[in-house]
This record gives structure tokens, sequence and C-alpha cells, in this order.
């Protein structure tokens, strides 16, 4: 039987990239130097739909809202609003919402399609680059260690506000094909594959929905803006901190082997202190990616809204960000460990030469008494 095709009314394309642009970002400066440059202050992000005790930003990221721009879309060219995000570990959410008004179901899987090739990875759009460089050049003194050459993750959704013919979330999943929208492809999937892409859904009223994949997104909600979308915004940006983080130990750790390779290889009376230079080194690396890690954990608190919190943490485990994460702590262990190591080396260094110190002095004083008694 042949699925109806139910009339999309009011909706949107939302393609978020997210760059890892510092180490860390003054939130402070930031709104400072928005209100100098673009004469309006900047807002906090917040949650619309959660109430503060339920569910909230640790800290509420800075949102600049940026001026249109125009996006060339399956052959037309469309005006769409940009939203850029601003997070203290240093990411930058960028976000560009392209209209899809009065459309067919069909046309509306289209128009996300469309979208993904304009301003997907393979799509090798200036837009957002346009974005990027927009933004280093006003927040660069709100900057702490600017990236050279950043991460980046994508992300797309398709959020839908209203769509004739649909009452309830069971009448939206028999009388629309979610899977050509969620995967991408134009080739029917295998009923496992269907499957496996339709698994991560929730609901929490009657009427509304929210699919979940690894990079892509459908949100039902007829009641204007979702927080959804903010969570999943959040989550991203964990995974691209984190990923960053891991991809740094990852260079670190055979930079240190050589370090402590070379520092072994002294023959020195002074050795200690290089160990205790490698270790004070160690130890402020670990000091941190600890702190950083901390306030990308804490980037989103949730207490009470059991609803937003079962989305966010599927979107977490999707992302695979508590996999990058132990990741992330395993490097950190072995660094501290070879902390410890070194410290404990030092110690004994500076043991070493105390001893050879008490022995030069003991030999000092017979020589000494040896002469005044000859």
């Amino acid at each position: 039987m042949e699925r109806k095709q139910p009339h999309v009314y009011r909706a949107a394309v939302i393609a978020m990239r997210l760059v890892d642009i510092a180490d860390a970002i003054d939130l402070a400066a930031v709104e400072s130097l928005w209100a100098r440059h673009a004469h309006t202050a900047a807002a906090r992000s917040r949650l619309i739909s959660a109430p503060p005790k339920a569910m909230t930003f640790g800290e509420p990221p800075v949102e600049l809202t940026l001026e249109p721009v125009r996006v060339e879309i399956g052959g037309r060219s469309l005006q769409a609003t940009v939203m850029a995000r601003l997070y203290e570990f240093g990411v930058a959410a960028f976000s560009v919402r392209v209209p899809a008004n009065d459309l067919s179901w069909a046309d509306f899987t289209g128009q996300v399609n469309a979208v993904d090739a304009a301003l997907g990875i393979a799509s090798g759009s200036p837009v957002w680059a346009q974005l990027l460089a927009q933004i280093m050049e006003i927040m660069r003194p709100a900057l702490s260690r600017p990236s050279s050459a950043p991460l980046h993750e994508d992300y797309l959704l398709g959020l839908v506000h209203a769509l004739d013919g649909v009452t309830t979330t069971s009448s939206l999943a028999e009388e629309v094909d979610l899977v050509p929208l969620l995967s991408g492809e134009s080739r029917p999937l295998s009923e496992q594959a269907r499957q496996d892409l339709l698994r991560q859904r929730f609901s929490y009223y009657a009427d509304d929905l929210v699919v979940l994949t690894w990079d892509r997104a459908f949100i039902y909600e007829p009641r204007d803006d979702s927080d959804v979308v903010d969570i999943l915004e959040v989550a991203n940006a964990q995974l691209l901190e984190l990923r960053y983080y891991d991809e740094l130990l990852d260079d670190e750790l055979p930079r240190m082997y050589d370090l402590v390779e070379a520092t072994h290889n002294v023959a020195s009376p002074f050795a200690a202190r290089r160990y205790a230079d490698l270790a004070r080194r160690l130890y402020t690396l670990v000091a941190e990616v600890t702190e950083i890690t901390e306030k990308v954990d804490n980037a989103l608190q949730v207490t009470e809204d059991v609803y937003l919190a079962r989305v966010y943490a599927s979107a977490l485990e999707l992302f695979r960000v508590p996999h990058v994460s132990k990741a992330v702590d395993r490097k950190l262990a072995i660094i501290r460990d070879s902390y410890a190591a070194l410290y404990e080396e030092a110690s004994s260094k500076r043991g070493e030469l105390m001893e050879l110190a008490i022995i030069l002095l003991i030999v000092v004083e017979i020589v000494i008494a040896v002469i005044r008694h000859v």
C-alpha cells in the first residue's frame, strides 16, 4: 500500500557546523566585543521549554545573530538565517537555517538532502569559511590560544512545525517515510538498515517526535522551536572538544616517551633537575586537559526533565562521546603515571646527589685533617 504524502506547511532545514577555534573563550569579552561591533547586545543561550531547575547550561554560551546568507539549494538561491554560539571551552557552533515551507513531504525530504549537498562535509561550500573568518576577526581578543588547524563536526536537522494530515506520532510514523530523509539515500534500504536507522525515536506528547542518527535528526514539534536542537548542538560540541584533546594526547604521548628516554640517557649529577622539569610539564598538561574536559562534561546539567535527559543521553551514546571520553581518560592516566614515575626518579636523583655531596664533604674533611697533621 502506497504511503500518503502529507503537506509540510512550516519547517526548516538546519545545517550545523561546530569548530574548535581556541583552547578557551572569554565569554564576557565576547559580549563586550559584539556590543562594540554589532551595536547590539549578545544573548546568553537558554532552553525554551525546560524549567531552569530541570535542565540548564553549565556556563550558558553566548548567542550571536549574524547577517543572513544566500545559499544555492537545488538550483535555487535561498536566503538563510545564521546564528553562532560560542562556548567557553573553545567551540564555535554555527547554524544555517534554510526555510522549507509549503512543500510536499517528498519535496521536503529533497530539500533536506539538497541542503546537505550544498553545506555538508563533501560540499566544500565557502559559507562556513566566511562565517568562521568573520567570528575570528571580531573575537580574536577573547580567544585563548586560537587553533591553527581547527577540527569541526557537521550535523543536519529537518525541523517540522506544521504538517497537514498528521495529528499524532503514530499517524506520522504510518503516513511518512523518514528513512530517505535520515539516510540521504535514494536507493531503498534493507529492513535491518531501516530498523537501525529508526531505532533512536523519542516522543513526549502524542503529537511530537524526535528521531536521531549519527549525522542527522528529524524533529516534529508543533509548538514552535524545540530544545532538542540545542541539546544536539551541545552533544556535538562535547564530541568535538573531546576529539580535539584525544588527538592532542595522541600527539603528546610519543613526545613524552622520547623526552623520558632522552632524560634517562643523560648521565649528569643535575639529572634530577631535568626529571623535575619534565614532571612539571606533564603535570601542567594533565591539569589543563582535566580542567577543560570537566567543563565539557558539565556543558549541560540535567536534573528533572526525564524526556530531554533521555534524548541527551542517547545523543551522547550515538555520537560515541563516552567512548572518546574514556580514551582521553586512559591517555591522561598514562601521563599521570609517567609524572609519578618521573617525580620518584627526580627524588631518587636528588637523594643520590645529596649522598654524593655528603661523601665529598667527608673526603674534604679527611683531607683537611691529614694536611693539618702533616
